[in-house]
């Protein structure tokens, strides 16, 4: 952040940096793209073209449009998941703490978190699970009243199950145990958790007490049996458990599914439930573009009223230093005796021919040019509007006397 602020091209910049995109968010001059790219080059030590190469590049009204889409979710992987918001939250905050906000980007981000939080609120683009994971924990809800008493037992170790954890947890379960076939790799899982982790061969054991069961190894064969999960069930009294088959091939014997007390779900049942709430997300996403486009809209603006009052600023400071300039002129010829009403009548002439001077020549040059749409908006700027009563007095007619009689 340091090293990219400190650009003589650019006066204000953001990071984001996630497992699936490097983006900065930056304002820059005109050459300021070329500069951010071969900053960017030389801080990875990779070729200028070969980053040129990937990169995309938004101005304006579309930088706007793009950074508002990334934080609902629009431009992920997974349409609306929620994970990327908290991550653009922590670039916003890592840029202000580093000084790389200025009033534009401030301004920015408060306004995209505004729309964020209109679109998480008004459309369902997050309701709907669309991983597998997600799906495996959205229907173990379905079947368990309160998550809460539930006690999980996961078989596996990998990114699916990594995840799996990871919800139940935040949906309020607290009693995991992860199984694998090293009981290093499941501690790893397991522990930040504050979970338990066993090997495959405690499998027997853990699965009497389980009332969800999630399973995705890459075992080429089975590792739950039918024989096993009865003799489970039986040590249960027969109370339900759920079960979710993720891994391909199979973890868990179909046989198992056709035991009354348990409720079997594969990676299939997965994929439909996912392919619909994709559908119902897509729906939702169509919803957010609309609001995304009003958010734009809105954003944009209120940048314009904020440009006019800078050109105001500057326009009345200007004017402001026209007129010290005359009336210290004219203080100057007071103090060596000249006539006042002189001085008078030349500071309102010198101060006239000052302020006038530079839309002048504007003029001028617009109509030597032919700039029809400066010389259009100049009578606006420059000429007092007539009031809207104000209208051209009627013509008179003077009659004479007629006394011809008829």
């Amino acid at each position: 952040m340091a090293e990219l602020r400190d650009l003589p091209q650019v006066s204000e910049a953001a990071v984001l940096s996630t497992c699936n995109r490097t983006e900065l968010y930056c304002v820059t001059d005109a050459a300021g793209e070329q500069a951010v790219l071969n900053w960017l080059g030389r801080f990875h030590n990779l070729r200028v073209d070969e980053l040129t190469r990937c990169a995309y590049h938004y101005l304006d009204n579309d930088a706007a449009r793009h950074l508002m889409r990334v934080a609902v979710g629009l431009d992920s992987m997974v349409l609306g998941e929620p994970q990327i918001l908290g991550q653009l939250k922590d670039a916003y905050q890592q840029a202000r703490q580093s000084k790389g906000l200025g009033g534009e980007l401030e301004r920015l981000f408060q306004h995209t978190f505004a729309v964020a939080k209109q679109v998480r609120t008004e459309t369902g683009i997050g309701k709907n699970p669309v991983s597998v994971a997600y799906a495996a924990v959205s229907m173990a809800s379905r079947i368990f009243d309160d998550f809460s008493r539930s006690r999980a037992l996961l078989i596996g170790a990998g990114e699916t199950i990594e995840l799996v954890a990871r919800h139940l947890h935040e949906a309020g379960v607290r009693q995991l145990t992860v199984a694998n076939r090293t009981r290093e790799r499941a501690e790893l899982v397991a522990g930040p958790l504050e979970g338990t982790a066993i090997t495959l061969q405690e499998i027997p054991d853990a699965l009497e007490h389980a009332d969800i069961v999630i399973s995705s190894t890459a075992s080429p064969l089975p590792i739950l049996g039918k024989g096993m999960v009865e003799r489970a069930l039986k040590k249960r009294r027969h109370r339900p458990v759920f079960m979710v088959d993720i891994a391909v091939p199979r973890d868990i014997e179909p046989e198992v599914g056709e035991l009354a007390d348990v409720f079997l779900y594969t990676v299939d049942d997965l994929e439909e439930v996912i392919q619909e709430n994709r559908r119902h997300r897509q729906v939702a996403a169509d919803q957010a573009e609309s609001l995304i486009e009003h958010g734009v809209g809105s954003w944009q603006h209120e940048r314009r009223i904020r440009n006019g009052g800078d050109l105001i600023r500057d326009y009345r400071q200007h004017g402001e230093a026209l007129r010290d300039l005359s009336r210290d002129q004219a203080l100057e010829r007071l103090a060596r005796g000249e006539d006042p009403a002189k001085v008078i009548e030349r500071l309102a002439h010198q101060l006239t021919n000052r302020l006038l001077h530079q839309p002048t020549q504007a003029i001028r040059d617009a109509a030597s040019e032919e700039q029809h749409d400066l010389l259009n908006a100049a009578p606006r700027l420059l000429l007092p509007i007539k009031p809207a009563f104000e209208t051209t007095p009627a013509p008179t007619v003077n009659r004479q006397k007629d006394d011809t009689p008829a």
